[in-house]
Parts: structure tokens; sequence; C-alpha cells
């Protein structure tokens, strides 16, 4: 109980100091002036593109559960990716990404430990796809230095963030090959720490960890790896595509390719574990929308509030109908992911 306290503490603590600066000398008329003016047929065209990275990401990830079950159902995946993603909007703790694996194997009846470690490899994947985008974004600096300005300060913030985020994949990649390439000797460190447990209760939890390094088998095949990667580009530009298409219904002429790095951001807004992605993932947005761009503060307030919503809402209501027709709600799946939690 005291560490639920503590950790929900220091999670409520960062959305408000986050809501913080991203409120700070806010002008509501202007925020309001800004929305009204919203076009809206690409305003619906972006409603619509929305949710298709629950697609993309669920063939994706198929390429990953064949190892496992060949016959995997890909609506399957596709709900699992939803009812995880309205989870991680609804609640802290980014408990959804343990949600997805565990809802897939009920529905499957497949290994959870194995689905879990195929969440590692796409978050793994998902920040080296984001980091080769961004780096090509900087590499090619000169090609649109005349058309597009990036101010020094956001140059240098762009490649601190990218250093930490390549960083931080290498960091898993390292630890999942090591863990896969040296199964045995991994499983008898973990059993000679889970001793002094109960056989029955330890001999459970070995196994989980057994079953979490077979999802990383597709290190060995070469064929998957290939797909796979292309497949995280797939899902990458998909996404910035969504946003482009909503940048335009607020009017902003933004090129598909300088939104690498406004992408980028936003993803390390949104890896921050508070409720909803609130406040992180606002925080960068207006940040890359106003550094980025030059874009007046109002105006990327108020398309960062109206699209933090459109994804929160959409994924929500999709994930709550999956949920009705399942019979059950939002706080089973969520019990699910904090049981699994270590």
């Amino acid at each position: 109980m005291r560490k639920s306290w503590v950790r929900y503490t220091v999670i409520f603590g960062l959305t408000a100091v986050f809501l913080f600066f991203f409120f700070r000398g806010v002008n509501w008329d202007e925020v309001i002036r800004y929305v009204r003016g919203v076009n809206v047929p690409l305003f619906i065209l972006s409603l619509i593109v929305m949710p298709l990275h629950l697609l993309t990401r669920s063939l994706r990830w198929r390429y990953l559960m064949v190892h496992e079950k060949p016959d995997v159902k890909l609506v399957n995946m596709f709900r699992a990716n939803a009812v995880g993603f309205g989870v991680t909007s609804i609640f802290p703790g980014r408990i959804g990404e343990l949600v997805r694996p565990l809802y897939l194997a009920q529905k499957e009846n497949c290994r959870k430990g194995f689905a879990l470690g195929t969440i590692v490899v796409e978050r793994m994947f998902d920040m080296f796809t984001m980091c080769f985008l961004l780096g090509v974004f900087l590499v090619a600096r000169p090609l649109y230095a005349s058309r597009f300005q990036v101010s020094a300060e956001a140059h240098a913030n762009l490649r601190l963030w990218g250093i930490v985020g390549l960083a931080f994949a290498s960091f898993l990649l390292v630890l999942s090959l090591a863990l896969y390439f040296f199964r045995e000797k991994t499983l008898k460190i973990i059993g000679f720490f889970l001793r002094p447990l109960p056989p029955g209760f330890s001999g459970r939890i070995l196994g989980l960890f057994d079953d979490f390094i077979g999802g990383l088998k597709f290190f060995q095949d070469i064929k998957t790896l290939v797909f796979y990667t292309l497949s995280s580009f797939v899902v990458w530009l998909g996404i910035i595509f969504f946003y482009w298409v909503f940048f335009m219904s607020f009017r902003l002429s933004l090129s598909f390719f300088a939104l690498i790095p406004f992408v980028f951001l936003t993803m390390v807004g949104a890896s921050i574990p508070t409720p909803g992605m609130v406040g992180g993932f606002h925080y960068f947005s207006k940040l890359g929308l106003t550094q980025l761009f030059g874009i007046d503060a109002n105006l990327a307030l108020g398309a960062t509030i109206v699209v933090h919503a459109i994804q929160v809402l959409m994924t929500a209501l999709i994930a709550y109908v999956i949920l009705w027709k399942d019979g059950t709600t939002f706080f089973q799946l969520r019990r699910l992911g904090e049981d699994k939690q270590p």
C-alpha cells in the first residue's frame, strides 16, 4: 500500500508540473478562436485516420506472435491493442502495456510470458524507428535549412533527446539479446534469487520468465527481423500522417518531413507514466510546435488539447465497445495489469 501511495504521488506530481508549464501564459480567448477556425472536413478525416495505427500495430505484432501460435487471429490482436491503449488513456502508470499481451494471451490461449516478451520487442523497435527517422532529419538539415528554420536551441534539444532515446533502446536491445542467447544462465540466476519463495510460486515465476525469453526468439529469424523492421516504419509513418492531416485541419501548413521531430517529442512525452498521458504529452507537444515551427503558443495549446482529446476519446470509445461485447470493464483490465506489475 505504501509503495502504491508513493508511486501515485510521484505520478500526479509530475502531471501537475507539466500542466503548469503547459498552461502558463495562456490566453483562452485566442485558444477558442483558433479551435473554432478548424477545417471541419479535414478534422473529420483525421478522426478516421487516427485509429489506423491500431491496425498497423496489429499487423506488425503478428510477425512475432506467429512464432507462438501460427494461426493467431488478427482481429484479436486489434482488440488487444485497442483495449490496452484504452486502459493507458485512462489510468496512470501505462499499465495498458501489460494489459495488451495479457488480454491477447487470454483470447488466443497462448503463453502470457511469450506475449509479454513481444511487447518489450515492440517498444524497443518503436524507439529505434523514431531515433532513425530523427537521425535522418538531423543529418539532412542542410537540405531544408533555407525552407525550414530550426533554432540552435531546438536542434540541440532534439539531438539530446535523440541520444537519450537511442541509448535506452540500445540498452533494451543488449539486455534482450543477453537474455535470449544466455537463456539457461539467466534462468539459473533468476532461480537463485527465487529460492526463498515457496516452491510452487517460484516455479510459476520462473516459468513466466522462461516464456518471456521465448518471446524474443525472433532474433534468430532474419526474415521476421526484416519484415518487422519495415512494418515499424509503416506504423510510425502512419502516425506522422495522422498528425499531418490533423494540423492541416488547424490550417497549419507543415511538411510531412518536418513533423518527424515533433512526433519524436510527443513520443517522449507520452512515455511518461502520467494518467492518460496528460501533462507529459501536452508539454512536449507545445514545446515542439512553438520551438520547431514558431507557432503561436495559444494555437499550439489549442491544437495540443484537441489532438490529445481525439486520441483518448476515440481509443477509449473503441475499447469500450470491445469490452462491452466481452462483458468486462476497464477497471477489471486495470487490475489484470496491476497484478503483473513488479
